[in-house]
């Protein structure tokens, strides 16, 4: 593999001092030449050679690029890389060489919406936004055909890859999903599309998801089962914070011996607690005024 090889250049502005005056001398010169004919003098041979430094003079200035900031030029002589030049600034080099410029800028772009299968099989709709730059030259013009084609295709197979691996949403804390973990989910889109672009000499910067939602035809439904899935959740956090609570309000009452309790005691007020803590409207108690065994 071809790695960046970074090269100074000639500084342009004093061979282009020295090119415009080789273009006005070879025309001071035929004309010259040609008033030396006047007095019997055969100038055919001086002619000749002040048209061939013209010639090569119109062939130098073909040697001439620039090279703006955070940019770099590639080299090469029939087909053979040569180095890059990123020094900014007009800079002349081989006439003969090809000059191929390569912007090593950050630069990011936003994927279109794919229509995938989640982990659970749900079909949603993703996009994401990717942050990059070149920081190979050399891998980004001779590793891939385009490599800004291949930036774009890769990154959208890579959010492809990553809707398939999670799933939309998950209640579970340790279960990693796509709406529930931006965090986690940005950094594995990021690792993956990068590995996919060092080949093209391409860094990626920053990758997140831009756009996430249920496909439309299952919208509505996922929309009540995700509502659902809530509900079940929040009863069981609200059954687990019930359970605790009575079973320490009956430790509380035995330890400081308020009211001693039988087994089906113990059995109606645990069953009166769980009401009034999981009940979704406010209990209405019923004062008894006898004993607790009435």
């Amino acid at each position: 593999m071809l790695k960046e090889k970074v090269i100074t250049a000639m500084s342009g502005i004093p061979m282009l001092l020295f090119t415009l005056a080789m273009l006005v001398l070879p025309v001071v010169g035929i004309v010259y030449a040609a008033k030396t004919a006047e007095y019997g003098q055969k100038p055919v041979v001086a002619i000749v050679a002040w048209i061939l430094v013209w010639v090569v003079d119109i062939i130098c200035l073909c040697g001439f690029f620039s090279v703006q900031p955070n940019n770099g030029v590639v080299l090469t002589l029939f087909g053979q890389y040569v180095g890059t030049v990123v020094e900014p600034g007009l800079k002349f080099a081989n006439p003969f060489y090809t000059k191929k410029a390569i912007s090593k800028r950050v630069r990011n772009f936003e994927t279109s919406k794919l229509k995938v299968n989640d982990q659970d099989g749900n079909p949603i709709e993703i996009a994401a936004v990717v942050v990059w730059k070149v920081v190979d030259t050399a891998d980004a013009m001779f590793q891939v055909d385009n490599y800004e084609n291949y930036v774009h295709v890769q990154s959208e197979a890579a959010v492809r890859n990553l809707a398939t691996a999670y799933p939309y949403d998950s209640h579970e804390d340790h279960i990693v999903s796509l709406r529930g973990h931006t965090a986690v989910v940005a950094e594995q889109l990021k690792t993956e599309i990068h590995d996919r672009l060092a080949v093209a000499g391409v860094e990626v910067i920053e990758a997140r998801l831009s756009y996430l939602a249920y496909a439309p035809e299952i919208a509505a439904a996922m929309l009540r089962r995700q509502q659902a899935s809530a509900i079940i959740a929040a009863r069981q956090k609200i059954v687990e914070g019930a359970v605790g609570m009575v079973e320490m309000a009956l430790d509380a009452l035995a330890e400081k011996n308020v009211v001693t309790l039988d087994g089906e005691q113990r059995a109606s007020m645990v069953q009166n607690l769980l009401v009034v803590l999981c009940s979704e409207s406010a209990a209405q108690p019923v004062l008894n005024a006898g004993t607790l065994h009435h």
